[in-house]
């Protein structure tokens, strides 16, 4: 079975447990915490993909990160994934376990990108963008800010891109360049 079935498969275990259990909020913030761990160390990615280091080490060090802040669910999720030599799996399962979240909870994310950073007005003029793009009522928007734009925005929702940047403009002018129509003249 590919790795993304399968991460699919514990999120959606991990999500319909915590719903169950009550105690939706704890392991979210406990999953984030380990994205968010993952993204700033690439160590602790290499380990828990590497197949060298045995499992009761990779349990311990996910034990000593998440032992006074984590949720009882969320340690005995990591325990039984490890144990079952399926930790490497625990990221992207982290990834579609917030993605599920946010299906449970009626939340879009959405990305913009911009040269500058969001005004008040220019925050809720996206959010209603995404609105109508989703037809959800809750919006995430994640900003970033990218001086390579030039001017301009790139927003993006689920698989739909909205490049209205000159920097995006610039690349499709080349492109059309680069087609090099030729016209023949008499």
């Amino acid at each position: 079975m590919s790795d993304i079935k399968v991460a699919s498969r514990y999120a959606k275990a991990l999500l319909e447990l915590a719903v169950e259990k009550k105690q939706l909020e704890e392991v979210y913030r406990d999953v984030n915490q380990l994205l968010s761990i993952a993204a700033e160390n690439r160590e602790l990615v290499l380990l828990l993909n590497s197949p060298i280091v045995n499992t009761d080490k990779k349990h311990n060090v996910l034990k000593a990160l998440f032992e006074k802040s984590g949720n009882g669910i969320t340690l005995s999720f990591f325990e039984i994934v490890t144990r079952k030599n399926r930790s490497n799996v625990l990221i992207s399962t982290a990834r579609e376990f917030k993605k599920l979240y946010n299906l449970h909870m009626g939340i879009q994310e959405a990305e913009v990108t911009t040269t500058l950073p969001l005004t008040d007005d220019l925050r809720k003029r996206f959010e209603e963008i995404v609105k109508e793009i989703s037809g959800l009522s809750k919006v995430v928007l994640i900003e970033k800010i990218d001086k390579d734009l030039i001017g301009g925005f790139v927003l993006k929702v689920n698989d739909k891109l909205l490049d209205d940047s000159l920097s995006g403009k610039l690349r499709n002018l080349r492109l059309k360049f680069a087609q090099r129509y030729f016209v023949k003249t008499f």
